[in-house]
């Protein structure tokens, strides 16, 4: 074990402490050891683009931006292979959120999300990703009217 000396502003401190109150940590240094695995394995789940996987796109906006609401959608039907549902909320007279779930290539999902939330208008975001494994696999669902296998494709979620 490594013993680390950091400088932080009385403000900041004082926050994490409550932070760590509230979560019923009984020191600082278990409470700064999962902050810094949480953004290690966030970070390495965001450059992680060559795998598949699937993922939750969460966006705030302006829906009285001008052409916003088009201009999301438009990107949404862009990338249809890639979107498994979207819900929309409406928060107050003039703000909307949207939920997109996404299935399929995060290098794809990543570009979607950046199309997204770098929309003028777009006032908060947030992709959430977890990685996954592609399997293509043969099923008799008893469904088919001829008895007959297809294939199709299941996502593993590693853990």
């Amino acid at each position: 074990m490594t013993r680390v000396t950091v400088s932080i502003e009385d403000d900041l401190m004082e926050a994490f402490d409550a932070f760590l109150n509230q979560r019923g940590y009984t020191n600082r240094s278990e409470g700064f050891r999962d902050l810094i695995r949480e953004k290690l394995q966030n970070t390495k789940r965001a450059e992680d683009t060559n795998g598949v996987g699937i993922a939750v796109l969460n966006y705030v906006y302006d829906h009285e931006e001008r052409m916003l609401a088009s201009r999301l959608m438009n990107t949404q039907h862009e990338h249809h292979n890639l979107t498994v549902s979207t819900v929309h909320f409406h928060i107050d007279h003039d703000t909307c959120l949207e939920s997109v779930t996404l299935r399929g290539s995060l290098a794809e999902i990543r570009s979607f999300a950046d199309k997204i939330l770098a929309q003028p208008g777009v006032r908060h975001g947030e992709l959430y990703s977890v990685p996954g494994e592609l399997h293509v696999e043969s099923h008799h669902h008893g469904a088919d009217h001829h008895g007959h296998a297809h294939k199709h494709e299941h996502l593993k979620i590693t853990t």
